[in-house]
């Protein structure tokens, strides 16, 4: 039993159908997503590196209505701009499993009141929230760690071990914060075993970024890590069940 913590539904026709297909060919039987493709990819890439600002709001209603028809395989996590989306979000969160926020896409800093008042909203319904740590003032991993103490209730998943694949003093940083765990789509291998050394098992989530990444290929990579089976267990399932309240059987 496989649950991908990470992947997306593109705003294109039958993406869940597509996810799905790409979950039954690669044994996964679970998936937390969120909206994709809110900007391009070369503006994205461009925001990473230097910073800015997209003006645009992730469908998550759609969202919502794809993962109902998924008979309880798809699990929907709400994507908020911190601008515009704090009331939304307190609107509807029950409807959701978690909450996804993006400096990279919206160009926040994780100090901004307003991220403070989403993380409120996630923390009284018991969503993770799912944060990927950028170099910019504001959005590197030790504003993640100072936000994660600050909300010691709340548990945040680093997506992607950071932004470069090579994240290790992000890790260092991070490691000693008990409610911060690390999801391992997109980083190397060499990170990803340290983030298995370092945060222990339980703090470890197994993500493939679809369809961005190739599912297979992040498998491969788990597999390279050499884990026991109780320990592969819990990075590829057990652990991802616990965060979302979901049953292990």
């Amino acid at each position: 039993m496989i649950f991908d913590f990470h992947a997306r539904l593109a705003p294109v026709p039958r993406a869940a159908e597509v996810l799905l297909s790409v979950m039954d060919g690669a044994g996964i039987a679970r998936a937390a997503v969120s909206a994709g493709g809110l900007i391009g990819l070369g503006r994205l890439s461009t925001q990473i590196s230097e910073g800015g600002r997209a003006e645009v709001s992730a469908d998550n209603n759609d969202v919502l209505a794809q993962c109902s028809l998924s008979g309880g395989r798809l699990l929907p996590f709400f994507f908020a701009d911190p601008v515009h989306d704090v009331a939304a979000y307190r609107q509807g969160a029950g409807n959701f499993r978690g909450l996804e926020i993006s400096p990279a896409v919206h160009g926040f800093r994780l100090d901004d009141p307003a991220v403070h008042e989403l993380i409120a909203v996630a923390g009284a319904m018991r969503h993770p929230v799912y944060v990927v740590t950028l170099a910019h003032a504001g959005a590197r991993p030790a504003d993640l760690a100072r936000l994660a103490r600050a909300n010691p209730g709340v548990t945040f998943v680093w997506g992607h071990c950071g932004h470069t694949g090579l994240e290790l003093a992000g890790l260092a940083e991070l490691a000693p914060v008990p409610n911060v765990l690390a999801e391992l789509s997109g980083c190397l291998t060499v990170t990803a075993r340290a983030a298995v050394e370092g945060f222990g098992v339980r703090r470890v989530l197994f993500g493939t970024e679809h369809p961005l990444q190739e599912p297979r290929v992040e498998l491969v990579k788990i597999a390279a890590l050499g884990l026991s089976p109780a320990d592969l267990t819990a990075v590829t399932w057990a652990n991802a069940c616990r965060v979302l309240g979901e049953e292990t059987t």
